[in-house]
């Protein structure tokens, strides 16, 4: 008997018992389109993750500093980023930020709490954040502690509506500033919501929203614009040896933290890398209960058609084409399986992309795996029952009840 003969058998004796046969393949189907399924959802988590870190801008150093305690703020200061940005060679552009409480912002009869943000004129190239409308703040704004803000496209509209908010004065907190631009509309990058903030000349900041002596010149990041991708690591090490000596730390024990974009995704994908794992073994124990299902439906199947292996048998068929016959019916139901469930995780990880639910990216080579795990699986729970098929007594089969 060859193979296509096997399969001819195999489909038949299925084709006889359908609702079995598909219940058999339900372990199979949602082990499949797991396996598609966290795949996709692992590889969506990665790209939002990517998408994020690299909307902050392109080729950026992050400089933070280490946690503060009590009595000894944290470590970074307004001259580390004017440093950084007069002795740091190959930089397209610097920016200091120091976040604030939020504030309330008043306009008219309109008012509403607001993040605020304390920052530096090369903030919006270097975050790569344009504006609709107006102008950032410039050197003398910062120098002389203008009384300017920015709105983030949100706030303008929320506040001023239709109304043109460039020129106009708005109370944040208990200080009079003037409006000189709006922001693009960026969006939230992480958990920051760029739309729904304001920024403000760091120098003001201090001067009217920081009034703790120790606040005072302290800064929360500094980001600074390499021009040249290829010299980042020269970069760094730049960054390290001057903050180093600005700190008078050793450069091995350093009271900040130097990294790029790349550092943070990929201290990012190695979290999500755990969590597929652990999504990979639920599909994996998901494929094994099907797999046992198969190998249980088809030693019951066996034991039913008993009689009808030993006159198979006794007709000329070996034992070999009897394996054959029993291990195709296995292997159709895990293919069968395999089919169902890759358009089922296809399906639903297009659903979950689609409905806003969670990110999801199609990864080709998770097809072409769960589709080979199934049919691995249709071989090795099938091949113990196709076995005892094969070496039944035939005497003893044809007498069987």
């Amino acid at each position: 008997m060859n193979i296509f003969e096997a399969m001819g058998l195999a489909w038949e004796a299925l084709i006889q018992n359908k609702l079995r046969s598909f219940l058999t393949t339900l372990g199979v189907i949602i082990g499949v389109a797991a396996v598609i399924l966290m795949i996709a959802i692992s590889a969506g988590a990665e790209a939002v993750i990517a998408e994020q870190i690299n909307a902050l801008g392109a080729n950026l150093v992050i400089v933070t500093a280490t946690r503060g305690t009590p009595g000894r703020p944290p470590s970074l200061v307004y001259d580390d980023a004017l440093a950084i940005s007069k002795e740091v060679k190959g930089l397209t552009g610097v920016a200091a930020e120091q976040t604030v409480a939020s504030q309330v912002i008043k306009w008219g009869t309109v008012n509403f709490e607001t993040a605020l943000l304390g920052t530096t004129p090369d903030f919006a190239k270097v975050r790569e954040t344009p504006l609709e409308t107006g102008r950032f703040f410039t050197q003398t704004d910062l120098d002389r502690k203008n009384k300017v803000i920015i709105l983030g496209s949100k706030v303008a509209k929320d506040l001023f509506g239709e109304t043109n908010p460039v020129d106009q004065e708005v109370l944040l907190g208990t200080t009079r500033l003037t409006v000189i631009g709006v922001l693009k509309p960026k969006g939230k990058v992480a958990d920051t919501d760029y739309d729904d903030r304001v920024y403000i000349p760091l120098t003001v900041v201090y001067q009217r929203y920081l009034t703790q002596a120790m606040q005072l010149n302290r800064v929360r990041t500094i980001y600074a614009q390499v021009e040249n991708k290829e010299t980042m690591d020269s970069t760094l090490a730049q960054i390290k040896a001057l903050l180093a000596r600005q700190h008078a730390v050793p450069l091995d024990k350093p009271d900040f933290v130097v990294q790029t974009q790349q550092d943070i995704i990929q201290t990012q994908q190695a979290t999500t890398e755990t969590f597929r794992t652990l999504l990979a073994w639920v599909a994996a124990v998901s494929l094994l209960v099907g797999g046992i299902g198969i190998m249980n439906i088809m030693l019951v199947s066996v034991t039913e058609r008993t009689r009808e292996i030993g006159v198979r048998v006794s007709i000329g068929a070996r034992p070999i084409d009897v394996r054959m016959q029993f291990l195709m019916e296995a292997i159709i139901l895990s293919l069968f399986g395999g089919i169902v469930g890759v358009t089922g995780g296809v399906g639903g990880a297009w659903l979950f992309n689609e409905t806003g639910a969670m990110r999801t990216e199609i990864v080709p080579w998770s097809l072409a795996l769960a589709f080979a795990s199934s049919a691995l699986v249709g071989v090795f729970f099938g091949f113990f029952p196709a076995n005892k098929a094969a070496n039944l007594d035939p005497i003893e089969a044809l007498r069987h009840e």
